[in-house]
């Protein structure tokens, strides 16, 4: 069956690694890259296409046409850059939220009700092409350990992760940290190298989480 899959993302974020020698290059461009290791055969970009221009519409036009490909989507990606969220701005005033929001509930229209979208985040590279302003790796133990800079991200982003109601702990890291077993979060979080190097797998990994979205305790509100 075919995925449809739904792209949410900060548009005009510049701080990111730049493609193919390009000097200035957006978070836009990123997603651009996503739809060539979506499988042609099966999978479906629900988003905009690059040369699509919505600024003549209000935003409550806009938020409907993006909650009808949201709603017509069996899966979300959210991309993590490093300007994705503007701090100074409500969550309910910005499109990332509430698009994982409306992917995560589950929508009547016309006598159908959608289900949960399958969610995972990909962390971008940044200008110097590191993930450190997100994620930051420890060697400090064979099992490897590593700690996320979730005051970053979105409180739907955050609440969704750590959520599943019975965490399997494997090891508690000399270190403090607890490293856990199976899948802790609902919503899975990879670096685009991982994500490139295997993008079918990473898709068809939150499709397996998201059917058995009961184990999690799911946050659908901004």
């Amino acid at each position: 069956m075919g995925k449809k899959i739904f792209v949410s993302y900060k548009y005009k974020d510049p701080d990111v690694y730049p493609h193919n020698n390009n000097r200035f290059t957006t978070v836009r461009d990123y997603v651009d890259q996503i739809e060539h290791y979506l499988d042609g055969t099966d999978d479906i970009y629900k988003g905009e296409s690059d040369d699509e221009d919505l600024s003549y519409l209000s935003e409550d036009e806009i938020w409907e046409s993006l909650k009808d490909r949201i709603y017509d989507s069996t899966v979300t990606i959210v991309l993590i850059s490093p300007n994705m969220k503007e701090s100074r701005r409500r969550d309910s005033s910005q499109w990332i939220p509430l698009e994982i929001s409306y992917s995560l509930k589950e929508i009547s229209r016309g006598g159908r009700t959608s289900s949960s979208n399958a969610v995972f985040a990909i962390v971008l590279p940044d200008r110097n092409n590191s993930y450190g302003y997100f994620i930051k790796d420890y060697s400090c133990c064979s099992v490897g350990c590593a700690s996320c800079n979730t005051n970053m991200l979105f409180n739907i982003l955050k609440n969704n992760i750590f959520n599943q109601k019975r965490k399997q702990i494997a090891q508690a890291c000399y270190n403090g940290a607890k490293i856990y077993l199976g899948d802790p979060s609902y919503i899975q979080i990879v670096k685009w190298i991982d994500f490139t190097n295997n993008a079918q797998s990473v898709i068809n990994k939150a499709i397996e989480i998201k059917n058995k979205i009961d184990e999690y305790d799911i946050c659908k509100e901004v």
